[in-house]
């Protein structure tokens, strides 16, 4: 007699999956968002390519996670089960410093949720979760927002919100090597 399809899911908690689940749904979002910001940086308006290419280049770091969070939930016998993605109510910025806050402000958000996932992991004594957020995600996130640091930091040092020509330079000497990095 073959045993039901959630038997490969006997050591994995439900809340783990479910919180799996979430997280997947959080960085769908984080992609959609940074897709968004870079298609606003692309626009004839703005024309800030070196902003929109490292925007472009975060969504799909964030579609990468979704793949391999995507991937775990199948080898550990989950189910997919994702939320809608919600619109922002914002899809232009005063400046690249406000919309470096807001990839901050969402960067932490994430991070914060897998920090909890990872939390949950361990008291739920799930190895294999804890050993795959270590290794795969928490020191990517920590470092990927010291960078949205320091061009924040950049950004308000060049005086970027009172000077169009600050935030070009600032493109060009702090993100214009963006693809070289990843």
């Amino acid at each position: 007699m073959t045993a039901g399809p959630r038997s490969l899911s006997q050591s994995y908690h439900p809340e783990c999956e479910a919180a799996i689940n979430h997280q997947i749904s959080l960085e769908l979002y984080a992609a959609h968002r940074f897709e968004v910001t870079a298609s606003y940086f692309h626009s004839q308006e703005v024309a800030l390519k070196h902003f929109a290419q490292f925007f472009l280049q975060q969504a799909s770091q964030e579609m990468e996670h979704v793949h391999r969070l995507m991937e775990l939930q199948n080898q550990r016998g989950g189910r997919l089960c994702l939320q809608d993605i919600s619109s922002h109510d914002r899809s232009c910025w005063e400046n690249c410093l406000m919309a470096m806050e807001c990839a901050l402000h969402l960067k932490m958000g994430v991070n914060q949720s897998l920090l909890k996932l990872h939390q949950l992991a361990v008291q739920m004594r799930d190895a294999n979760l804890c050993d795959f957020l270590k290794s795969d995600y928490l020191f990517q996130q920590m470092k990927f927002i010291q960078e949205l640091e320091g061009h924040i930091t950049n950004l308000r040092q060049m005086e970027a919100p009172e000077s169009g020509l600050a935030e070009d330079l600032c493109a060009k000497l702090t993100l214009g090597d963006s693809k070289k990095k990843n």
